[in-house]
């Protein structure tokens, strides 16, 4: 079934949980990878319980299709922890018998152990996630396994829908500090949301991750759940977004979603999974391919410990197989082509100095930009600023008049200024008038009459 879970209005888009891919071990093709590197090669280990001839372990067709069974020869995950944030890891028998080593509620539905499954549809959602990534399998090598049988798990459980108490966008932000604060090596995210942008608070909330050296996995989301486009959190730069692939390592259109920020392709269709009840159920989706990716992570920490998290995923992508159907790399249908749990632990790579999914910090720095004040950066040099002394205190106003009335300051700056150049010019001109008539009479006296 492909699972579909609808958040409320705290972001505009619906949030889904998504689904996972799979492919058959004879679709898999001989990888060739670099010779050069500079990690030390993994220690062999002892082999791990495993009957491949079990009813339930025959349906895992993935642990050969992805050559998980090849890696486990060298580890399975033992020390790593994966955090998966999801509906509660619940309790079935033997399956996380000693997995589970901590966990936290942030959907203010569920326990303080994050243990109870939430939410109403679903509700073994996180079950299902946990039992792919890293289930314990029962002591006689029978039963649902997964991909890191010896990693521990955190859960982080949170609601989706308007049931939620608390915002879907808080729970995540919320969730991803408490998973880093609380050791976690990888965070699975297997949901996804209809729209490529994300809530501010995720900023912090990832870039807290990245600076905190954690892999985080984010499922692409299903197209049969109504996702139409790879949406966030698989668009934050720095994630390791993983596409779905049926059986054969065909991209899935019903339960894989596809774009430009795949990193690698996992089996998404004909996954089981175990509920909280011990049933093992039938389902599809890239919430199952993503914590088949989360359990290689945990595989590739495990045997290469050195490793920071830009090159645990440079590995899983640089290692992935490429399928003739890729026109580039990566491609918008297949990333970087399918997983090989195997080569991702044990072949040569090349080391990196930075995230080859790219730099949160750098997209914030860029688009964020307008939200922030900007700072003028001052030269070294530059002469140490000169101190002002601050202006005098005003004067204190005066009491109010009557406008028709002159005041001090009307008479100080109009009324005496006006008078002072007024009188002379006055004066001026009738001494002027005057003179002007005395000459006219003293003209008419002197005059002779006929």
């Amino acid at each position: 079934m492909l699972s579909r879970i609808v958040v409320s209005a705290a972001m505009t888009a619906s949030v889904l949980l998504a689904g996972s891919p799979a492919f058959a071990a004879s679709a898999v093709p001989s990888v060739v990878v670099p010779t050069v590197d500079e990690s030390p090669t993994p220690a062999p280990t002892s082999p791990v319980a495993d009957d491949p001839t079990d009813p339930i372990r025959a349906k895992e067709y993935w642990l050969d299709g992805a050559r998980i069974r090849d890696a486990w020869q060298v580890t399975r995950g033992k020390g790593v922890t994966i955090a998966v944030i999801d509906t509660g890891v619940g309790k079935p028998p033997v399956t996380f018998d000693g997995a589970v080593k901590g966990g936290t509620d942030e959907s203010g539905g569920g326990t303080a152990d994050g243990r109870t499954p939430v939410g109403v549809r679903d509700p073994n959602h996180g079950t299902w996630v946990a039992s792919l990534a890293a289930g314990r399998g029962n002591a006689d090598g029978t039963g649902l396994i997964g991909v890191a049988p010896e990693a521990n798990l955190l859960s982080i459980s949170i609601s989706f829908g308007a049931a939620g108490s608390v915002p879907f966008t808080k729970q995540i932000a919320e969730g991803m500090r408490w998973a880093v604060d609380n050791g976690a090596d990888i965070i699975n995210l297997s949901l996804t949301t209809n729209t490529l942008s994300w809530d501010k608070s995720w900023d912090d909330a990832f870039l807290y991750a990245f600076e905190h050296d954690v892999v985080v996995v984010v499922a692409a989301g299903n197209r049969g759940s109504g996702t139409s486009i790879v949406g966030a959190p698989a668009t934050i730069p720095g994630v390791l977004t993983v596409g779905g692939v049926d059986q054969t390592g065909t991209a899935s259109r019903a339960a894989s979603t596809q774009g430009i920020t795949l990193g690698v392709m996992a089996p998404s269709e004909s996954l089981i999974g175990m509920s909280a009840d011990g049933t093992v159920v039938n389902w599809d989706g890239t919430s199952g391919a993503a914590p088949i990716v989360a359990g290689a992570a945990a595989l590739v920490r495990a045997a290469h410990p050195e490793l920071d998290a830009a090159n645990v995923i440079n590995r899983l992508i640089k290692t992935a197989i490429p399928v003739p159907e890729m026109r580039s790399t990566p491609d918008v249908l297949y990333g970087y082509g399918l997983l090989d749990a195997d080569a991702a632990v044990t072949a040569s790579i090349p080391s990196v100095k930075a995230n080859p999914m790219g730099d949160l910090k750098e997209w914030v720095r860029l688009y964020r930009r307008a939200d922030s004040p900007v700072t003028p950066a001052v030269p070294s040099d530059s002469p140490a600023p000169v101190a002002v002394p601050p202006l005098p205190a005003a004067e204190p106003p005066t009491a109010q008049g009557s406008p028709l009335l002159p005041s001090a300051e009307t008479l100080r700056y109009g009324t005496l200024p006006l008078l002072a150049l007024t009188v002379p010019g006055t004066l001026i001109a009738l001494g002027v008038t005057a003179a002007a008539r005395r000459i006219r009479t003293e003209r008419g006296r002197r005059t002779p009459k006929p």
